[in-house]
């Protein structure tokens, strides 16, 4: 049970204090309600940019990284498609520096040419790295554009091209911070070591007397129901032959959520997962294989994905896939195996609320879904979800007009 003090200042910011006094430490975590779904399709790889440009200095603040280290503190961030996340841990008698520091980045970024310039050369190089040069590197823009054709989630958060990011203006970017980087579209997170009226002091000090922003809100556009099944084949310089299949599956919000997430351990969860010990072990097909979901704010994606071995046969590969899944369609599954897989997922839960950064997360995770509370019923999520479930979800899901497939072919 994570206990927590949640309140908004005048501006809108949301404020969420929990104590803990097992550490010395303190993890200040900011998260902006911005992720890529919120981008311009012509202007794709934004939000990711700026989780660059939030480190390059601010009106007040020239360097943001060495106040932190003389404070003997380290921070870091992270985007998707959903939201941008800092954070910053350091010695709770230091809490004042990223209080300064977060407030002063929130108040207004310093944006001059050189610090766009030198940070759209990294972001691209990152593109050309990570979705160019490396194998694979380009699967999430092949299968997010073939699984959606009007959902903003049809391009990844590096970005749909390189391009979008080299030809990115100052006004581009000024005005995409006006838009979403304001006190009233963020959450702040502070846990560990607190002193919690001198901290509500502090956080009204350096962040009361920022200004509300106008939010832009743009409706997006619901994904239309896969109604055929899609597939494209690339030819690609790759290690081996490779298989992605894509199901469409609800929101995060939504009740059926936790049971694609158990299923997805049902099939992948480890050694003694179905996939692992019918096909990786089972078979002389597959190098690597594993199931996972996208875990996002709006419909998202389950998601296979298969490495074959040298001169193992695609369509028998598929077919082996296509027959697990078909198994958790026709039968229940056996009562020990969910349970042996909740109890693993109740432990990762466990786990993550030892770590103070953790709790920060995941704390503002949950007040951007909307109910904060939901972080402390994790675990009866998980124990409520039954067998008969797993079997509904799964002829729900596993369906022919329901799957984007991409295949990649080793190029000769």
């Amino acid at each position: 049970m994570i206990n927590y003090e949640r309140y908004t200042l005048a501006n809108g910011l949301t404020v969420v204090l929990h104590e803990d006094n097992s550490t010395p430490l303190v993890t200040v975590n900011v998260l902006y309600k911005v992720g890529s779904r919120n981008e311009d399709a012509e202007k794709t790889g934004f939000a990711h940019l700026f989780e660059h440009l939030m480190f390059g200095g601010s009106v007040n603040v020239k360097d943001y990284d060495t106040p932190i280290q003389q404070a003997g503190g380290d921070n870091n961030a992270f985007t998707n498609s959903d939201l941008t996340n800092f954070y910053n841990v350091l010695p709770a008698d230091n809490l004042e520096t990223a209080l300064w520091l977060e407030s002063d980045r929130m108040l207004q970024l310093d944006f001059n040419q050189k610090s766009l310039d030198v940070q759209k050369k990294v972001v691209v190089e990152e593109f050309k790295e990570t979705s160019i040069n490396k194998p694979y590197g380009d699967m999430w823009h092949e299968l997010s554009a073939l699984a959606y054709r009007e959902h903003p989630y049809r391009w990844p958060t590096i970005g749909l091209v390189p391009e979008h990011i080299e030809d990115a203006e100052l006004e581009d970017v000024e005005r995409f911070f006006d838009g979403h980087y304001k006190p009233n579209n963020a959450v702040l997170i502070i846990v560990g070591k607190l002193d919690i009226p001198k901290t509500k002091a502090l956080i009204e000090q350096w962040f009361g007397k920022i200004e509300a922003g106008e939010v832009a809100q743009k409706a997006l556009p619901e994904e239309p129901v896969q109604k055929e099944f899609r597939t494209k084949t690339l030819e690609r310089q790759v290690p081996s032959d490779a298989l992605y299949l894509a199901f469409h599956m609800p929101d995060r919000k939504h009740k059926d959520f936790i049971v694609y997430d158990i299923m997805s351990d049902v099939l992948s969860g480890g050694r003694s997962s179905r996939l692992y010990e019918q096909l990786l072990k089972g078979s002389e097909l597959f190098s690597d294989i594993g199931a996972y979901i996208s875990g996002t704010l709006d419909p998202g994606l389950f998601i296979i994905e298969a490495k074959l071995l040298d001169g193992a046969d695609m369509e028998k590969a598929k077919l082996l896939i296509w027959a697990e899944l078909q198994k958790l369609k026709d039968t229940l599954v056996d009562a020990e195996e969910l349970q042996k897989v909740k109890n693993s997922m109740i432990s990762q839960v466990a786990f993550s609320e030892v770590s103070i950064t953790n709790k920060a997360i995941n704390l503002a995770y949950y007040e951007m879904l909307g109910d904060l509370n939901l972080i402390n019923v994790q675990e009866a999520e998980i124990d409520s979800v039954t067998v008969k479930d797993i079997q509904r979800v799964a002829n729900e899901t596993f369906r022919m007009d329901n799957c984007s497939e991409v295949i990649y072919v080793k190029k000769a």
